[in-house]
């Protein structure tokens, strides 16, 4: 793994705001990657509060969001064509194998991408 760097998937992210004690350990004392998505998906759930608008951007205050490059691009369409994938979750491994970080995520469609760093985790 990469020191206490970790790329995180958005249901990741849910699992922490819903209060999963085992996500909170596992990302303790950890810095926080995550896709420009991820930070869209969040912030775009329909019937979200400010309350809940205002928990989630504390959130994501505390990550490095990564926004698209050209080199992701390029690995984003290799990995949509190759494995048919939905482009949102080409977009976020695309970006955690730029960084060469781990990504944690519990989306079994990851596991298609052998050469990914991946962290499963199992809710």
């Amino acid at each position: 793994m990469s020191g206490n760097k970790l790329f995180l998937d958005t249901n990741i992210i849910l699992y922490l705001l819903e209060g999963d004690e085992t996500v909170s350990e596992l990302l303790n004392n950890k810095q926080f990657y995550i896709s420009f998505i991820t930070q869209l998906e969040l912030l775009s759930f329909p019937g979200l509060t400010k309350k809940d608008i205002s928990i989630i951007e504390r959130l994501l205050s505390e990550c490095v969001i990564i926004d698209i490059n050209s080199e992701i691009k390029a690995t984003t369409t290799n990995l949509r064509r190759k494995f048919k994938i939905k482009l949102p979750d080409c977009i976020i491994a695309a970006t955690s194998l730029y960084l060469d970080l781990p990504l944690i995520t519990a989306d079994d469609d990851f596991k298609k991408i052998d050469h990914l760093n991946l962290l499963f985790y199992k809710k």
